[in-house]
């Protein structure tokens, strides 16, 4: 993470001029300016391979920008907090000490980190599956305890990685109103990838399409939350907001084939 002028209050992420280049000389990612507000649910759109993953990942610290500055508001212990496509849960241990593993990571004694796990278990309607084991549990029900994972440090900003996309439409739309609830009462900021321009639209307060790799930002859309539910998901309202983002995100690929 690049030093410098701090992050303003009412930004969490602030991205200038960030680029990721491999060492086997694939440009993945960039150049991208952007700011992520506090409490914000914002989505980065766009096809396989255009660096939207990329782009958590360095705003994680997993790994390093090439150039440019990546900046985070505040910097507390657990500030991020990170839930990946697959749960990637330990096999041989159970839902609680699975949840409880970033707390054992940063040293934190079992009896304070009991009350941690069961606030966080609880959140993702889990509370009495921390005996069960992760075969014991579907798709979906693995996927809420990665999330509560996550959210056991109490973090600022989540970050997702296409933490739906393997599963069913039915128990992924579920998710989805979930994921929704928990924001609206969190107010964490979350950043979350996804090519699915549906998805993006029932979930953002702004969809950020990018463009093929090297990822670049190709244009942005906003839109009020607040009105989301299955009465929104069936409505010509939602249909039309997504044709809208259909579009972008076409003219962004159009736009790298023919540049």
């Amino acid at each position: 993470m690049a030093e410098g002028a701090p992050v303003p209050d009412s930004v969490a992420v602030s991205l200038r001029g960030v680029t990721k280049v491999y060492d086997n000389g694939v440009a993945a990612l960039g150049p991208i300016d952007l700011d992520v507000r506090q409490g914000e649910f914002v989505s980065l759109l766009g096809p396989s391979g255009c660096g939207k993953s990329t782009a958590l990942r360095l705003i994680a610290g997993l790994s390093a920008a090439t150039s440019g500055a990546v900046k985070l508001a505040g910097g507390k212990p657990g500030a991020i907090g990170f839930v990946f496509q697959e749960p990637t849960l330990m096999p041989w241990t159970t839902i609680g000490e699975n949840v409880r593993l970033p707390l054992k990571l940063a040293h934190m004694s079992r009896e304070s980190a009991e009350a941690r796990v069961g606030a966080a278990l609880a959140q993702v309607g889990l509370s009495e599956f921390a005996g069960a084991y992760p075969r014991e549990l579907s798709g979906g029900m693995k996927m809420r305890v990665s999330l509560a994972r996550a959210l056991v440090t109490d973090p600022d900003i989540l970050l997702m990685d296409e933490p739906f996309a393997a599963l069913d439409e039915i128990t992924r739309f579920r998710l989805n109103n979930d994921l929704l609830a928990l924001w609206r009462n969190l107010r964490k900021t979350v950043i979350f990838v996804t090519h699915s321009v549906f998805e993006s639209v029932y979930l953002s307060e702004r969809v950020i399409v990018m463009t093929p790799r090297p990822g670049r930002i190709a244009s942005e859309f906003r839109f009020d939350p607040a009105e989301r539910g299955e009465e929104f998901r069936t409505s010509a309202e939602y249909a039309a907001h997504c044709r809208e983002v259909s579009h972008g995100l076409s003219r962004a690929s159009g736009e790298k084939l023919a540049s």
